[in-house]
């Protein structure tokens, strides 16, 4: 075990330095089922892109052995089958207390937008107006299914009675992402008008 769990263990507030992603797998654990590195890339997928990014796999991995290592996640072998096994993964008690405490203690940083399709808009004097509608219909296309995957995350938020806060997100992103839809419609129409305008 490192020395910056028994740092954690005896102040109880001490936080490990970790990265976001380290704080959202731990979070992902926090729910109180034992997980595998797959199960927990089927939620962050589920739910985290929409609303902060989704890790890669190989991430994930990462980040549970650095966890395990601090005392903040614990595994255990169980079968897969007759032959292979599985490494299913558990938040500890004093992983909960750390997330507690990072939760409680650390401000969140500002959200950061990055629209490449706005770019391609601020750059609209360089481009036709045919092609700079199509993106943005095309990426009009995008929300709508982004919608209708953002729908069935708030609909299974909702059939858990524990999941009161992680539905409560899938809610917003329901909202944000029909924001985003009108946004994109009146955008449309501001493109129509500026082109009957050259």
């Amino acid at each position: 075990m490192s020395g910056g769990n028994t740092d954690l263990q005896a102040t109880n507030v001490a936080l490990p330095k970790i990265p976001a992603t380290a704080w959202a797998v731990l979070g992902i654990l926090s729910f109180g089922r034992e997980l595998t590195g797959y199960d927990i890339k089927n939620w962050s997928d589920a739910i985290l892109h929409f609303f902060y990014w989704s890790p890669a796999t190989s991430q994930i991995y990462t980040e549970l052995r650095r966890l395990e290592d601090l005392g903040l996640v614990r595994s255990r072998a169980v079968a897969r089958d007759e032959v292979r096994e599985k490494t299913i993964y558990a938040i500890t008690p004093l992983g909960t207390d750390a997330l507690r405490t990072w939760q409680a203690t650390v401000d969140a940083e500002a959200p950061v937008l990055k629209h490449g399709v706005l770019l391609r808009v601020w750059l609209g004097h360089l481009a036709e107006p045919t092609r700079l509608r199509q993106q943005i219909a095309d990426h009009r296309a995008r929300l709508i299914e982004e919608l209708a995957a953002a729908e069935d995350s708030r609909q299974q938020a909702d059939a858990q009675p524990d999941w009161a806060y992680p539905a409560l997100v899938a809610s917003w992103a329901v909202r944000r992402i029909e924001g985003e839809i009108e946004l994109a419609d009146s955008m449309l129409i501001d493109l129509d008008r500026l082109a009957q305008n050259r």
